[in-house]
């Protein structure tokens, strides 16, 4: 049975960071709010996140700590759970002077202590904000101070449940993985055998037993995601896997035939439908964001239904869900606050008879690739930057038509091809181009103009949680505008986005 690290959500930023980086030292880990924790897992270790609130709160979240004692497995509380925790042992917490996370250094360590070896006496790390711990019953062990005497670790009556007044993962904590090291793998005592070989392994296997001699309907867009799904799911039922691609009318410029062509040489059995029109029909007057994003969707389910009912007795239908699709539009309170909906998270209308399997739900995008290459997908597939579900639907501000779409659609390839032509694609994460949804004034054969702006975005990020923009060069970003403007009518100005995220999305919508 696979063994868990638990990471419990109380609403922090820093929780699918925690994840991230566990999985990284090769020990699986699932993310739950503090409301629905499981107890029918091999948990081998408890992390309890932070949280925005504060703990004087009234309406701040409560671990239950007397059912966490109980089961006996190690626990490690950060942050806000951390406070909570030496308020339960009966310690004294004071509301600090600002609710912000503040830079310290380590002043005491305890070197006997197993979650502390290999920490450096005076490293930096990122203090959480809010409380402050000012002491602990003597039968408890501090563990950790600052260079001003604050308690930022602590070890409950020698059992291995530990509270941490700072952000393990944050860049600003110097030997923050160590720690955690420290705790899943010394403390916890996991296997690290979390390795795209065995979840490929255990998957296929999980996917056989689940799905038997049923048909699966899978969409495949060209990205990464549907196509390491698209491949988990060939291995596992081969013929039986029917993979359709859709023209919607909201793909890059010439996608439709060369995603078409790339799958030839892997062996999927693949469809291509083109229903631009059905799209543009089901858009028409639609601004929301949320709105587009929910026509697209629906349009896609009556596609997939439509051509499901052509293939006999499929039961199934496949889908390229990774878990930040779920961990952002989770709307638990407490959680990770919903950011956005995403068009493959929420189920399928009533008249859908297909049920949903989703190969890829469990895992972090930077795993999916490493899981892909283990696969022996194409580079010019694992490499390519993520791309919508909604396609340029939410890179079209506004109201999508055919004319607006074409637009953006030569913008874009503009911007693609010189960031390969100049080695950059593989530098940034992901670019993208923006149709604004509004008009300024310009000069073109010295006559006035009146036309369209197009904003250019590149973030380097790891898995799409967080994202820093790209200091792209400026003589490179010169020569790209000065050729969109030249080359796509209807376009007189060009931006360049350097938000990061948070507190701005990657997408704009």
């Amino acid at each position: 049975m696979l063994e868990i690290i638990l990471i419990v959500d109380f609403g922090s930023n820093f929780t699918q960071m925690i994840a991230r980086k566990t999985r990284e030292l090769k020990v699986y880990c699932e993310i739950y709010p503090y409301n629905k924790i499981p107890t029918n897992k091999n948990i081998k270790g408890i992390i309890l996140s932070d949280s925005s609130y504060s703990i004087d709160d009234p309406n701040s979240p409560k671990p239950d700590f007397d059912q966490l004692f109980k089961a006996d497995i190690p626990i490690l509380a950060i942050g806000y759970s951390a406070q909570r925790l030496a308020q339960h042992l009966g310690g004294q917490i004071k509301k600090s002077a600002t609710s912000k996370n503040v830079i310290a250094n380590f002043g005491d360590i305890d070197p006997s202590n197993t979650l502390v070896q290999s920490i450096k006496l005076g490293s930096q790390v990122l203090s959480a904000g809010g409380s402050v711990i000012l002491s602990i019953p003597d039968n408890n062990k501090i563990i950790m101070r600052t260079e001003t005497s604050e308690i930022v670790g602590f070890q409950v009556n020698s059992r291995n449940i530990f509270g941490i007044q700072f952000h393990p993962v944050a860049d600003q904590t110097a030997d923050g993985v160590q720690l955690l090291e420290n705790f899943v793998v010394s403390i916890c005592q996991c296997r690290q055998d979390w390795t795209p070989s065995r979840f490929i392994h255990d998957s296929t296997k999980s996917l056989k037993d689940q799905l038997q001699d049923d048909k699966v309907v899978l969409g495949l867009s060209g990205g990464v995601d549907s196509s390491v799904a698209a491949m988990l799911l060939h291995k596992a039922i081969g013929k039986n896997l029917h993979c359709i691609f859709v023209d919607n009318g909201l793909l890059r410029k010439n996608e439709f035939a060369s995603v078409l062509e790339s799958y030839h040489d892997i062996g999927l059995n693949i469809k291509g439908v083109q229903a631009a029109d059905r799209f543009y029909k089901a858009l028409a007057g639609i601004t929301d964001p949320e709105k587009k994003r929910k026509a697209i969707g629906h349009t896609f389910i009556e596609i997939f239904d439509d051509e499901a009912h052509k293939i006999k007795e499929v039961r199934w239908l496949g889908q390229g869900t990774i878990y930040p699709d779920i961990i952002e539009s989770a709307p638990i309170p407490g959680s990770t606050a919903t950011i956005k909906s995403h068009h493959n998270v929420g189920g399928l209308p009533n008249y859908m008879k297909l049920k949903i399997v989703e190969p890829l739900k469990n895992l972090f995008k930077d795993e999916i690739r490493r899981v892909g290459f283990e696969l022996g997908l194409k580079p010019e597939i694992l490499n390519r930057h993520p791309f919508p579900g909604p396609g340029l639907g939410v890179r079209v501000l506004g109201e999508i038509t055919a004319e607006r779409i074409k637009i953006l659609q030569e913008a874009d390839y503009i911007f693609i091809k010189k960031l390969k032509e100049c080695g950059l694609y593989d530098k940034v994460w992901q670019a993208l181009a923006i149709l604004l949804p509004v008009q300024s004034v310009g000069v073109s054969n010295e006559k006035r103009t009146y036309e369209n702006a197009i904003a250019l975005r590149a973030v380097h990020s790891t898995d799409g949680m967080t994202a820093e923009w790209a200091h792209l060069p400026y003589d490179f970003l010169e020569k790209v505008s000065e050729e969109i403007i030249r080359n796509v009518k209807g376009i007189n100005r060009v931006v360049y986005d350097i938000s990061s995220k948070p507190p701005a999305t990657i997408e704009w919508e």
